[in-house]
């Protein structure tokens, strides 16, 4: 008869490391009579992951090394796995009927967490994956089995996140969902969120074909199509007078930081982990150590902005936060909605503008201004112009027209007179 074990508690570091270390591992239940173990000798600081499979024939077990967990070092999905990727490689090998040796049928929730961890390697942010992946992939994906994916199953998975709700960021844990959408607007910005979502649900499959896990990607290949013509329409920046009056009746310590957005294009984000040692005043430049794709880069400030920064960084140590409150603490993780919702009452800017609005202010004007595309996409970070000529490129005809009438190839030929036209 297989036998029954205590549930250990082992999703956490912090759990683990509560647990008595010695030669027999602490087991979770996986399946009825599959557990996933967690082993920690006294001899090692590091503890390890193990499968034990049932064989049946009364208490016969195969134990299978998983690999290290993730004491004192961070997941990289292969050798160093957290919980949650022990837990999906157990499951996958327990899929496959020779698992022991290698995993052959591996799962969405597997293949992401191996995504995100080579994320991680490369230094890239993986806030945005893991929390759409969590709320959109993983529900109705994460068990599959990757080779068994058809293209018929996406796309019902991509229409499913179309017409549901919007989520909120959860509150206590409960997720909050918005009304249903109604009206073209509202399903075209559903829409355009489905796409966003397939985006990086195929990034994360055509990793795990690349590291050969699988061997076709017919599934979200060619036959798997996004949602057409759901670009958003003009973005929304502020005019010149609007710019003047927002700034004027924003709070005295949130001041600093709307005019650091305006004067940079920088992002939230990115504006609050800026030290004053990353403003340059001999070059007129501030660094971005860190964006959101992981890579560093020096943003051109006009003599307008470098002056701002020199005042601002004046008397104060490199090593201190560029944009902080007034007592000193960092600006954290959505704290600007509520000071940029009250600056939008005040100056009665209608339709308001998120924080975000700063950056598409900068670069809307910096293209209505003639500066070129590929300067501006550098500034804000992308790798080339194609992002920026999408959401900006309206606003550029008339530059593009005189680059064009003083760039292009002027030939210097002249009219032959002898030649003459047909009837």
């Amino acid at each position: 008869m297989a036998r029954t074990v205590k549930h250990a508690k082992l999703d956490s570091r912090t759990a683990r490391l509560k647990l008595r270390k010695g030669r027999q591992p602490h087991w979770q239940e996986l399946q009825p009579q599959n557990h996933l173990g967690y082993q920690r000798q006294k001899s090692s600081k590091d503890g390890r992951w193990v499968l034990r499979r049932y064989l049946g024939g009364g208490n016969k077990y195969r134990v299978i090394p998983l690999g290290l967990a993730d004491d004192d070092a961070d997941s990289d999905g292969t050798k160093i796995l957290s919980f949650d990727q022990a837990k999906s490689k157990a499951l996958a090998m327990m899929e496959t009927p020779d698992g022991d040796k290698k995993i052959q049928r591996i799962t969405v929730r597997q293949g992401m967490a191996l995504y995100v961890a080579q994320k991680k390697r490369l230094g890239q942010s993986v806030a945005d994956v893991s929390s759409r992946g969590t709320a959109h992939i993983l529900p109705k994906l994460g068990d599959r089995i990757v080779s068994e994916l058809t293209d018929e199953q996406l796309q019902q998975w991509l229409f499913d996140i179309a017409e549901a709700p919007a989520q909120n960021r959860p509150k206590k844990g409960v997720v909050q969902f918005r009304p249903a959408p109604v009206g073209e607007d509202a399903i075209r910005k559903r829409r355009a969120t489905a796409n966003r979502v397939l985006t990086m649900l195929k990034a994360i499959l055509n990793y795990v074909y690349d590291k050969g896990h699988v061997s076709h990607r017919d599934a979200w290949g060619r036959k798997l199509k996004p949602f057409p013509q759901v670009d958003a329409p003009p973005v929304r920046y502020l005019s010149i007078v609007e710019v003047q009056r927002f700034y004027n009746r924003c709070e005295s310590e949130f001041r600093p930081l709307v005019r650091g957005a305006l004067e940079t294009g920088a992002r939230y984000a990115e504006l609050a982990r800026m030290l004053v040692a990353d403003f340059n005043p001999d070059s007129g430049t501030v660094a971005v150590r860190k964006s959101k794709s992981g890579k560093a880069r020096q943003i051109i400030l006009t003599k307008e902005g470098a002056a701002f920064f020199k005042a601002h960084t004046a008397g104060r140590a490199g090593s201190e936060l560029m944009f902080a409150h007034a007592d000193g603490s960092p600006w954290n993780t959505s704290e600007q909605r509520r000071p940029i919702l009250e600056a939008n009452k005040n100056a009665q800017i209608t339709p308001p503008i998120t924080f975000h609005g700063t950056r598409h202010t900068w670069a809307s004007h910096a293209v209505m201004n003639g500066t070129p595309l590929i300067v501006v996409a550098k500034n804000l970070g992308h790798r080339d112009t194609r992002q920026v000529e999408r959401v900006y490129g309206h606003l550029a005809p008339g530059f593009v027209v005189d680059a064009i009438r003083k760039g292009a190839p002027k030939y210097g030929i002249k009219a032959d007179k002898k030649v003459v036209p047909l009837r």
